[in-house]
């Protein structure tokens, strides 16, 4: 069964778009896709300034030894000092450090009776995952690798008196923090991640209240940055703050973070807003605490139903580019591309993410589909244009207006210097009288067969058939220092292939053929001849009209030139002189006429 073009390239369309789809389905265009994501969704922007930072950095290391030598005494002071004004003390304050364990009992005591009397003090806790297998009805083994294993806590006395929240992160397949867990569930039961224990103190003692964020089956929601690493930290360190290099009262009424704030203490990490500068932990912190304060959640789409809409797309546009020019495909593509981009912004900014990069990937896919399309095609129909022209033209008038483009084909033509070569039947006429039609084009078809042939051999361009003559030329539209040589040796051919014809079709039909060659060389006008509609590409002049007539005189066997053939021969053919010489019409006396008997040993 035959398909018509279109239904071909429906079905080719369903063919690419399922692909396509099956592609991003594997995520294998999971990087790209990312990375456009995160240039798109993530733009930081100003931030209101409730939410403050006091970093452990460097200085504070210097000043008070190395990290890891501090006691719960440094973490009190500044608490203390925080607390020192009630009426002018921070809304809350969370400390993005762990403690699960006594170190000193008096620094221990210290920093929680600290963080009692400040109040809304947010602590850290952290889960420990791993893999557990369990068994279910018929002992089929069940594994889940997101089994908290270990869980820690702040020690009991810090405990009782603060909020707890846990600090675990969750890096996606890339190595980039885009998400957050919003709780973890040591023992089955639900504990808060800190993030949404601070924002939900701090929206409490500001009189409103947040909601929780949108998150799949085990806690993960995405995060909208509001700035980059840097964005919400003004430079102030802890020791800043105990060393009273620092008025308390400036955090009065704010969220205020401590977190270590120096790449020594490793708590940094990959973030979608700028990954070349890595963040610090409290920083993330900052960025969800501040999401959650503007309840500025996003809702991943389904990939499902993405992967439907891409399905559809992908084939409306192959189905679109259906024998279109680029001059349609070229837009139409940019076009897809960036209406699919404001599309993903459009959705984002109401609280949908897409996958930016599907869309404007299958476009791409198909685009490119459609130019090699277009030039397969195109390269298909200048061969069977090339193979079907040369039947009517000659091979090198098909390669040079092949060459030249579509200004070769307009009217008109230019004075160039030719060797012309007309051949004809002798006693065709009456031949054909006494043959059927069907002798007449046997022999005509083997004999014009015969003489192109010859022509072809020596890079001649086939004028054309008029009838039993054949006309010929050389030097046009391919320039050819030997064109008067060529149209000889082609003229001796063309005798010797009639000679050959002629005792075949004796054979066969009991009839014989003798032809008659004229060439002559000389300037004629060479180009496209006739109309808009209906043109030729042949040569008009005197050199042509004289060389028809050299013909016309040539008995059959033999080939007549004129003197300007020989002389251009330059002693390379042999010659002689008619023994009666021949005046040609249109020709003064003396227009020398010459037998040519071939090339010279």
């Amino acid at each position: 069964m035959h398909l018509n073009e279109r239904t071909r390239h429906l079905i080719y369309g369903v063919l690419l778009a399922t692909a396509i789809t099956l592609i991003c389905f594997a995520k294998l265009t999971k990087i790209p896709d990312l990375w456009l994501d995160d240039a798109l969704y993530q733009q930081d922007r100003a931030v209101p300034g409730d939410i403050m930072i006091i970093g452990i950095d460097d200085r504070d290391i210097d000043e008070f030894g190395p990290y890891g030598s501090w006691d719960r005494n440094i973490m009190a002071s500044a608490l203390e000092v925080l607390g020192s004004d009630p009426e002018n003390a921070p809304a809350v304050v969370a400390i993005d450090i762990q403690y699960s364990s006594h170190v000193n009992e008096e620094g221990d005591l210290r920093l929680a009776k600290a963080a009692e009397k400040l109040g809304n003090v947010v602590t850290a806790t952290t889960a420990s995952y791993g893999s557990k297998t369990t068994f279910g009805s018929g002992s089929t083994a069940v594994i889940d690798y997101f089994t908290v294993l270990s869980y820690e806590e702040p020690y009991e006395e810090l405990k009782a008196v603060t909020t707890q929240g846990s600090i675990n992160t969750m890096y996606d397949d890339d190595g980039v923090l885009r998400h957050a867990l919003l709780y973890v569930k040591p023992d089955d039961r639900r504990v808060y991640s800190m993030q949404y224990q601070a924002a939900k103190l701090y929206a409490e003692s500001k009189g409103f209240t947040v909601e929780e964020p949108p998150t799949d089956a085990r806690g993960h929601y995405y995060v909208s940055y509001s700035a980059k690493p840097g964005g919400f930290y003004d430079g102030f360190s802890l020791s800043d703050l105990i060393n009273g290099r620092i008025d308390p009262g400036y955090y009065a009424g704010k969220l205020v973070l401590i977190g270590p704030y120096t790449p020594g203490l490793q708590d940094s990490f990959v973030t979608p807003i700028e990954k070349s500068n890595m963040m610090f932990g409290v920083e993330y912190q900052a960025n969800v605490i501040q999401m959650i304060l503007d309840g500025d959640y996003k809702t991943e789409v389904s990939d499902y139903i993405q992967l439907g809409v891409l399905w559809i797309v992908c084939l409306a546009y192959f189905v679109f580019l259906n024998a279109k020019k680029l001059r349609y495909t070229i837009p139409a593509f940019f076009i897809g591309v960036l209406l699919s981009l404001g599309i993903s912004l459009g959705l984002c900014s109401i609280g949908y993410l897409t996958h930016a990069f599907w869309i404007p990937f299958g476009l791409f896919v198909l685009f490119l589909f459609s130019i090699g399309g277009h030039y397969i095609r195109a390269a298909l129909e200048r061969q069977n244009v090339t193979k079907t022209f040369e039947r009517y033209v000659a091979p090198n008038v098909v390669n040079e207006i092949l060459k030249e483009g579509t200004d070769s084909l307009k009217l008109g033509g230019k004075t160039v210097d030719i060797a012309v070569l007309f051949v004809d039947i002798r006693g065709f006429t009456t031949m054909s009288e006494r043959l059927s039609p069907e002798e007449v084009v046997f022999i005509l078809n083997q004999y014009l067969s015969m003489t192109s042939a010859c022509v072809d051999r020596y890079q001649g361009t086939l004028d054309k058939f008029i009838g039993d003559a054949t006309m010929a030329f050389w030097g046009a539209p391919i320039a050819d220092d030997e064109a008067v040589y060529h149209a000889c040796m082609a003229a001796l051919d063309i005798v010797k292939g009639a000679d050959e014809l002629s005792a075949k079709l004796k054979a066969e039909i009991n009839e014989e053929i003798h032809v008659g060659v004229g060439v002559n060389f000389g300037p004629a006008v060479v180009g496209n001849m006739g109309s808009e509609r209906r043109m030729d590409y042949t040569a008009i002049g005197d050199t042509v009209n004289t060389s028809a007539r050299l013909e016309a005189n040539a008995p059959g066997g033999m080939v007549y030139v004129s003197r300007s053939v020989i002389d251009k021969l330059n002693g390379r053919m042999k010659y002689e002189p008619l023994e009666k010489p021949i005046k040609l019409k249109g020709k003064a006396d003396g227009f020398e006429i010459l037998r040519l008997i071939g090339p010279e040993e």
